[in-house]
């Protein structure tokens, strides 16, 4: 059942050795690439992210700064992959409406969402002070 090298049973040292840590990692990059194929959004939060590196090495930010702007690019594409985890999982169990269906899917958006409004904000105090300074306001 399932692809090659499948784990069912995560406990499972032998199943482990099936599914070798390459793999693992290999599986986690099919999925960020099957969000950034499938997911609009996805994309729209790359480019977002590259603005975001951009400015900040013309803003000149410091180390902590940068931790932040990391953190906040990785947290929404995170939640961007999870939602899409979300959604997949939901299409597969129904083709028809069902409220808790509409539900979870609303949910997940909801995280990216408030994720995106976190980075926003993160963004704000990382770089507004230094723009303003740099226009000399």
């Amino acid at each position: 059942m399932g692809e090659p090298g499948f784990v069912r049973n995560r406990g499972d040292k032998e199943a482990h050795a099936r599914f070798p840590l390459g793999r693992a990692f290999a599986c986690a990059g099919c999925g960020i690439r099957h969000a950034f194929a499938t997911q609009r959004n996805m994309r729209i939060h790359a480019a977002v992210a590259v603005a975001a590196v951009v400015l900040g090495v013309v803003l000149g930010i410091d180390a902590p700064s940068w931790a932040a702007v990391v953190l906040c690019i990785a947290g929404v594409m995170a939640a961007e992959c999870a939602n899409t985890a979300i959604e997949a999982v939901v299409d597969l169990v129904t083709d028809d409406y069902a409220e808790l269906a509409r539900v979870a899917k609303d949910c997940a958006a909801g995280a990216v969402y408030l994720m995106a409004i976190g980075a926003v904000a993160v963004g704000a105090i990382v770089y507004g002070a230094r723009a303003l300074a740099l226009l000399g306001l």
